[in-house]
């Protein structure tokens, strides 16, 4: 009796001590994994990297006049818009009717900086957000619609509080936005592709 009672008290702190000792494993290996993982981390791209993406290149060769594609770059969506020469014309008779004709107090590169606010004539590129608050305005490119402005020439239409803007995404009075829309940089390739995000290609379009 004497001796199985000894040997019990042996056998439990032989369990006592393995437990121990994988417990100590086990938060050893824990706090190895948990202090290695700002090192760890530090090999993926931080998500501000990410965000900040770069260049995009568009085709245009499918994209007719009168046509509109959106794209996105830097998680904002790119409206990018081939205007026909009615749509052009359209652009020089209402000035009177914009808050800033010109773009002075407008977000656009210098080659944009016209009245057309564009590289090329006939290619309209601009961040498809409204400078109010931030919604996605929509296309509303039909001319003559009352419902819009007095001599609507076709335009973009933000359906959250009603600022409208035209063919070069300029901001009619009364609208709640107090800018036109943000040209973002870009460039042409000169073999039918649009890069946004990119000011100077190896060959610029006329």
């Amino acid at each position: 009796m004497e001796s199985v009672r000894s040997a019990a008290p042996a056998s439990q702190d032989l369990d006592r001590r393995k437990f121990l000792a994988r417990a100590v494993l086990y938060v050893g290996s824990t706090g190895l994994a948990l202090t290695s993982l700002p090192f760890i981390a530090s090999w993926l791209p931080a998500e501000r990297a990410r965000a900040l993406g770069g260049p995009v290149r568009v085709s245009l060769g499918k994209l007719d006049p009168g046509q509109m594609i959106v794209v996105s770059w830097r998680r904002k969506p790119i409206f990018i818009l081939r205007r026909t020469p009615q749509m052009l014309r359209l652009l020089t008779d209402h000035d009177a009717e914009l808050k800033d004709p010109r773009s002075q107090d407008s977000a656009q590169p210098s080659y944009a900086d016209n009245t057309r606010r564009s590289r090329r004539a006939d290619l309209f590129v601009a961040i498809g957000i409204c400078t109010h608050l931030g919604c996605l305005p929509k296309a509303r490119f039909q001319p003559g619609d009352a419902r819009l402005a007095a001599h609507w020439p076709g335009g973009f239409y933000c359906p959250c509080h009603g600022s409208r803007f035209d063919l070069a995404g300029r901001v009619f009075k009364g609208s709640p936005a107090s800018v036109n829309l943000v040209i973002p940089p870009y460039a042409l390739d000169g073999a039918g592709t649009l890069i946004v995000g990119e000011d100077t290609p190896a060959h610029q379009a006329a």
